[in-house]
């Protein structure tokens, strides 16, 4: 009996350490859900390239709008995973602060609605993933203080998607360029190429909390309703989330699992 016993305590250690690099396998899927806020660069508002390092001078709390978010992710790989994405929110833009203000003083705002498809690459993974007391929930609550960076994420991300967008108000002096080229585009949908980083913290084996920015290059330069002879770049904007994230068991079929 005790010969059996060593035999299966080596045969436990010898596998244990596979069976746990594998355990993130058990959930490869997550659900996201995110609020967040919005910023706008476009040909409204603003200040020129010259006289604006980096684009800090645009980001305004006048300026700021709102965002919501829903997203599903897949996990390829233990550190590559794709998403689908989809994000609704709003854009303002005005020249009462930038290289505009000097009398134009047009004023814009717009819907937006974007799915997109992303890929995202973590090169800093939470360790609590693969234990086996974690997993199973058998783990003092206490020991989450002292192992912070344990329970961390980091990843960028990138892909591709597309923004329909829809400029329901303008003020008086904008909405006359409108009734002088009728060609303005204010309602569309336009390629955007997205560009970001997040984090998310650990709660408990299947929630995680986190942040993210994220910017869009708009392959279109009326998001706002509005281009000039002397603009140089189509529109972009970011949107900065607080996202709340749910980890779903992978079924033996490889599909998600709701029990």
């Amino acid at each position: 009996m005790g010969k059996r016993l060593i035999v299966m305590c080596i045969v436990v250690l010898s596998i244990a350490p596979f069976s746990s690099a594998q355990l993130w396998k058990m959930k490869r899927y997550e659900a996201t859900a995110a609020v967040g806020t919005t910023q706008f660069y476009g040909d409204i508002g603003g200040f020129t390239i010259g006289d604006n390092v980096l684009g800090f001078r645009d980001i305004t709390f006048k300026q700021t709008r709102f965002s919501v978010n829903g997203s599903f992710r897949y996990f390829i790989t233990d550190n590559i995973a794709a998403r689908l994405s989809f994000t609704w929110g709003m854009l303002h833009a005005d020249d009462i602060r930038g290289s505009n203000n000097d009398g134009r003083l047009y004023e814009t705002s717009s819907f937006i609605y974007e799915p997109s498809i992303l890929g995202e690459y973590y090169f800093v993974r939470n360790r609590e993933r693969n234990s086996f007391l974690f997993q199973t929930y058998m783990y003092r609550r206490n020991s989450r203080v002292r192992d912070f960076f344990r329970s961390i994420d980091v990843y960028a991300l990138t892909g591709i998607g597309g923004a329909g967008y829809n400029v329901f108000y303008g003020n008086d002096r904008i909405q006359a360029t409108w009734d002088d080229d009728p060609s303005l585009s204010r309602s569309g949908f336009a390629a955007v190429l997205p560009l970001g980083v997040g984090a998310k913290l650990t709660m408990d084996p299947n929630l995680l909390i986190g942040v993210e920015l994220a910017g869009r290059y708009a392959l279109s330069d009326y998001l706002d309703g509005y281009t000039s002879e002397w603009s140089k770049r189509n529109d972009a904007y970011h949107t900065f989330s607080v996202t709340v994230n749910y980890r779903i068991k992978t079924a033996r079929n490889g599909l998600p699992s709701f029990r």
